[in-house]
């Protein structure tokens, strides 16, 4: 009998396990990153800097209960372009619900020269 129940103990704990490993997480709606893409590129618009060359950054950002972008960290090479892409996007509103954006985003940055 000990030996049954001890079986049947491996046999649900190795079934659940495939359960949970076989499940797809939830993507954010491509909706969503869409508009809150667009929100960032017009939040980022007209630098107030001179940009000679092209210059990019990977910015990774979370939205807090308040619909505030939160800037977590800016990966670039130029002093310039991180402070001010903090400057320009941290704990600013974005209108709209976001309910899927959970957890921390990567948006890549691009900024090039006007001609």
């Amino acid at each position: 009998m000990r030996q049954l129940k001890t079986l049947l103990l491996a046999v649900t704990l190795t079934f659940s396990s495939v359960l949970m490993a076989s499940t797809n997480p939830e993507k954010p709606s491509t909706v969503e990153s869409s508009k809150i893409t667009l929100k960032i590129q017009r939040f980022l618009k007209s630098p107030s800097f001179d940009v000679d060359q092209e210059m990019t950054a990977n910015v990774t950002l979370t939205l807090n209960k308040n619909n505030e972008l939160v800037v977590l960290s800016v990966d670039s090479d130029d002093d310039k372009m991180e402070n001010y892409i903090k400057s320009r996007l941290n704990y600013r509103k974005v209108s709209g619900s976001y309910e899927t954006l959970n957890g921390k985003f990567i948006v890549p940055v691009r900024i090039t020269t006007e001609e």
